[in-house]
């Protein structure tokens, strides 16, 4: 019989790994999934004028299999593209300017830069062609225990090294110059992670294969996914907050008694597999275990707040250098880290439902703008960006890891079923490797259940994967 299994969360990650179980264990599987705020997590949007923005998570890379898998199961499209380009601005003047939209697919033109853009060009690809494995070992139902055995089956040992050290560290040693890491580089990981060029190479790498390759969006806003896989899997969506598990047992195997808080008060209910897919990190849950021998550590390592702020304004074309607003050329604008820059990148951003007659809208009207950065931008900031406003909707959250806080990553076993899949975002945080750690929960919890050691943190999966063909 399949076991009732827990997800707490209804982000991407606990709808993906909800959708994994089921499809390994089998339609009777019950799963019960908890969530207090609304199901999507961080792929959330906000409405401007009626229409629907997305207010994070909002591009997928072409090569995301996972996602792409997902959006076809659940017959939702890929929204149009709208092209628009984008600059590198400094504080005073534009760095590297564009004539199209996908940054970092423009490097040849950037020739002043030399060769630094080839070489940043095959190191990400290595780095991605060696990812690209692990959706083969997971077709072959192969499971890893910890994100190290991971990342040393996909690339041995050179990758646990890049969680270890910086990206700036890497690409200066594969000999990409200084000044295009400054330049590009730190522009780059200033609007996907909010960081600087100091975050680990492995993450570094993952973001810059994200800028460089096409990305796409889902039609209707990202959260389509995850709404959709947990209708297709019949969950049970349950309103409340995990706020604790304990751990029982009965004729010799462990119980897990989920503890949590909802509109009607405080439950509990048995299980004999959880998947914890929230952050356990002290600054995100106050979550408790009892009762485990050795008792499961507070996780290291700290968040680092984001600030998303959406407005309806007309841009002040004139702070960067354009004062006839008819003239400025750009839908998005990432900075270099400077200290007097007060945010890390702003874009034009187009509604989740684009219409064949959508266009985008002159720089001289008024547009909806989303402005990230680390903290919440003041009237003078705002007046510093934009002549004038009709609103602002800002949303504070604890986006990504600070990468720079800890070394060593989360494990995903916490007990012998009780697992964990927030931590792989110290790899990396993206869509897609939410999706890849759930699939790898799913099928590890699958194999240890069913005790098939031989498919868990095999060695030379590489070869063996192709004696298998």
């Amino acid at each position: 019989p399949s076991p009732p299994a827990a997800v707490v969360g209804a982000g991407l990650g606990g709808s993906a790994v909800a959708y994994f179980l089921q499809q390994h264990f089998g339609p009777q599987v019950q799963l019960d999934v908890y969530e207090p705020a609304g199901v999507g997590g961080r792929l959330a949007t906000v409405t401007v004028n009626k229409q629907q923005y997305e207010s994070r998570g909002a591009s997928i890379h072409a090569l995301s299999l996972h996602m792409q898998d997902f959006v076809k199961i659940l017959g939702l499209k890929h929204r149009r593209e709208v092209a628009g380009k984008s600059a590198i601005f400094s504080g005073e003047h534009f760095v590297l300017e564009e004539t199209d939209w996908y940054l970092l697919n423009l490097f040849r033109l950037w020739w002043h830069y030399g060769i630094s853009f080839l070489r940043l060009q095959m190191w990400v690809e290595e780095v991605m062609e060696k990812f690209m494995r692990i959706y083969k070992y997971q077709a072959h139902g192969y499971a890893f225990s910890s994100l190290e055995e991971l990342l040393r089956s996909l690339g041995g040992d050179a990758f646990i090294n890049m969680t270890q050290r910086s990206v700036a560290e890497s690409l200066l040693e594969v000999g990409v110059t200084q000044r295009f890491v400054d330049d590009v580089i730190a522009a780059v990981l200033r609007s996907s992670y909010g960081q600087s060029v100091l975050v680990p190479a492995f993450a570094g790498a993952m973001s810059l294969a994200g800028a460089q390759g096409s990305t796409w969006a889902v039609e209707g806003g990202n959260k389509l996914v995850c709404s959709g896989l947990l209708k297709l899997t019949k969950a049970n969506v349950i309103p409340a907050r995990v706020t604790g598990i304990s751990l029982h047992s009965s004729e010799g195997r462990s119980l897990y008694q989920v503890h949590y808080e909802g509109s009607e008060g405080q439950g509990s209910a048995f299980y004999d597999m959880v998947v914890v897919t929230t952050p356990l990190h002290p600054s995100r849950s106050n979550f408790t275990f009892e009762n485990f021998e050795p008792p499961i550590a507070d996780f290291p390592g700290a968040f680092q707040p984001s600030v998303t702020s959406v407005v309806h304004g007309y841009l002040n074309s004139s702070y960067f250098g354009f004062p006839d607003p008819k003239l400025f050329p750009f839908a998005s604008i990432l900075t270099t880290d400077t200290p007097d820059l007060f945010f890390n990148a702003m874009d034009n951003i187009c509604p989740v439902n684009i219409s064949a007659a959508f266009r985008r809208k002159q720089p001289q009207e008024a547009a909806v703008w989303r402005v990230l950065s680390q903290k919440p931008l003041d009237k003078q900031q705002l007046k510093t960006l934009f002549r004038s406003y009709y609103s602002v909707q800002v949303t504070e959250w604890q986006a990504y890891p600070r990468y720079d806080a800890t070394k060593s990553l989360p494990p995903i076993v916490l007990h012998e079923n009780l697992f964990y899949l927030s931590g792989v975002e110290w790899v990396a945080s993206s869509m897609e490797m939410i999706a890849v750690a759930a699939k790898n929960v799913a099928l590890l919890a699958y194999n240890r259940w069913h005790q098939d050691l031989d498919k868990i943190d095999q060695k030379d999966l590489m070869h063996k994967v192709k004696t298998e063909l």
